[in-house]
Order: C-alpha cells, then structure tokens, then sequence
C-alpha cells in the first residue's frame, strides 16, 4: 500500500463491541458520524479500512469494518490510528475564519513589527479552548490561546500567522511602568 503523504488523523479506534468484529472509535470530526464520508480510512501501517456500519453512542462511534468480522479481531486494533489524505477533506465548505488544525501545523509565526516567535508546531484543546504550540529554534515550545485577541491574521498561501504577543503572553510586561510603555504599545487609556 502506498504511504500517505500528508496524513490527517480523523479517529481512534478503541476497545471491541459485541461479538460481531464491532469497535468503539474516538472520532476527531465535527460530527462523529461524518467519519464516513471521507473514504476509507488508513493505519500507518498501509491497511486500509472500510466503514460498512456506524452508529452513534455515547461518547464515541460503534464502527464495523469490512473484514472484521468477530470479536478477536476486533480486540487485535485497539489503539489504533486512522487517518486520512489531506487532500480528502473538503475545503469548499470552511468559513474564512476556519481552518483545519493540520493546515496550521508549520505556519511561522510573527508579530506586527517582525519580531519572529518560531512556528505552529501543534493544536490542543484540553478543554478549555484551543492551544497552539509554538517552537523556535533553541527555544522550548510554548502554548498561546487560539483566540482573537492572540491570533491576529492567518494567511495560509504566505505561511505565516500574525500575533499580538501581549494577548498571547509571550511578552513580559515591566511591573514599574504603566501597560505596553517602552515596548511601542499603547497605555491602556488609549
């Protein structure tokens, strides 16, 4: 089987269901039971893996796959990753301010007078809102808010992101002197 290019992650398949070769699977899609419609689904292994049913339950998709008939083999694919080309998400469908997590991954990251703070290097969401991961060179990776207020401007054909460090928390403000003075920000009365 061919390798995969550019490899998104859409699910995790988790522990048997039934007897019949059934599996809880951990989506990453917006609507868990969409995991259908992106075609068949590769391991980084170069399997492939066909949806034949899919349902909804609690927390997670019940999935059967063809070729996975009983419960042993079922057991033999928990953990497992699924994957799918980049290349088969659609992009017709996003908003201008959406994005899809792996299209921001290698993004430079800079602020309005150039000042350069590494790379989008991952996204988290832990629950609180979404992270980007931040690595520069020398440097250890740093976590801002995927918000707003940090993220001024995405600008994927360039591939860089625009921030505000102050919003972000890169900057550290000087206790002695009133909010951004010395650093060309304006006080906040302005």
């Amino acid at each position: 089987m061919t390798k995969l290019e550019n490899p998104i992650l859409m699910a995790v398949i988790g522990a048997a269901q039934g007897l019949r070769g059934e599996v809880r699977v951990k989506t990453f899609t917006a609507d868990p039971l969409s995991l259908g419609e992106y075609g068949n689904l590769r391991s980084m292994d170069g399997r492939v893996f066909e949806i034949l049913d899919l349902r909804e339950a609690k927390n997670v998709v019940v999935v059967r796959f063809r070729g996975i008939n009983d419960r042993n083999a079922a057991e033999a694919l928990n953990g497992l990753e699924l994957f799918v080309e980049r290349d088969a998400l659609p992009d017709e469908d996003l908003d201008e301010d959406e994005f899809y997590y792996a299209d921001l991954e290698g993004l430079a990251v800079e602020d309005a007078e150039g000042n350069s703070y590494g790379a989008v290097t991952g996204v988290y969401d832990f629950g609180a809102g979404d992270l980007l991961e931040l690595k520069g060179p020398g440097k250890r990776p740093v976590l801002i808010p995927f918000s707003e207020a940090s993220v001024l401007e995405i600008d994927l054909e360039a591939g860089k992101m625009l921030i505000d460090p102050i919003a972000a928390g890169l900057v550290d403000l000087d206790e002695d002197k009133p909010y951004g003075a010395g650093k060309g920000q304006p006080n906040k009365g302005e």
